[in-house]
């Protein structure tokens, strides 16, 4: 598979009264066009941090990100806002919809940053929604209505919209009960089972075992790497002994 992220001695500092944190530490990293990429680490690792310089959401301190062949780096703020816009699909752990806007508007609304064609937009908005299992008498509905899984099934929708070439995640399942994250971890496995290429950070090992490559971070650095086979096709049981002996070496 081609890289759709390569970044080049990639380095983020925050300075905290007077003080400068080195966070992402000369970060050389290939995240593969079509993989189920996973971050982990301890808190404090990075994982966040890295996300966001990857995706354009914040820029790093030095070095170099290249995203399908164009080093965002460079990029002016709003320079990056439209290419977040043409590139990127974001699901965090605060679904952050409009209370006052059916989850179908918030859909559309993320659409028409990019498109006029409302009639289009819909049509894929519904797709969308049949793809995640998300009934049609819920369209209309408003976000306080839908339960925590059907919010973040919502969120999934909206990040897919404008088609994006990567899908990120930051602990998406985080807020939902066992039932419902195990539903958006199937919709996120079915995505990727299409085609979709995604990374997603998170410190839950249930979501780390539906991934196909786990990246353990520690102190701003790659530290471990593990290679799984597709999720579907895996014995569960050995997938997640596997895991977590790689997760012990690492000292998680």
């Amino acid at each position: 598979m081609n890289a759709i992220i390569k970044t080049n001695k990639l380095c983020k500092t925050f300075t905290t009264g007077g003080k400068q944190l080195h966070v992402i530490k000369n970060l050389d990293l290939e995240i593969e066009k079509g993989a189920y990429t996973v971050i982990m680490g301890n808190s404090g690792s990075g994982k966040s941090t890295l996300l966001y310089a990857i995706s354009g959401m914040d820029k790093p301190t030095l070095g170099e990100v290249w995203f399908n062949g164009q080093d965002i780096a460079k990029l002016t703020n709003d320079e990056l806002a439209v290419f977040r816009r043409k590139n990127c699909g974001f699901v965090f752990q605060q679904i952050h919809l409009m209370d006052s806007m059916s989850i179908m508007d918030n859909v559309l609304t993320s659409g028409l940053l990019l498109s006029s064609d409302k009639k289009a937009l819909h049509k894929r908005a519904a797709d969308l929604f049949e793809r995640v299992k998300l009934d049609k008498e819920l369209w209309d509905k408003f976000p306080s209505q839908l339960s925590g899984g059907e919010a973040q099934r919502v969120g999934i929708v909206r990040a897919l919209i404008n088609e994006p070439a990567l899908l990120f995640a930051d602990e998406p399942t985080g807020q939902l009960n066992s039932a419902s994250g195990a539903a958006v971890l199937d919709v996120m496995g079915e995505l990727h089972a299409g085609g979709q290429s995604l990374v997603v950070v998170t410190h839950d090992i249930k979501t780390a075992a539906r991934g196909s490559k786990i990246l353990y971070l520690r102190d701003g650095a790659v530290d471990g790497m593990l290679d799984l086979p597709p999720y579907e096709n895996d014995d569960k049981t050995r997938r997640m002994e596997t895991l977590q002996k790689f997760l012990e070496r690492m000292g998680w």
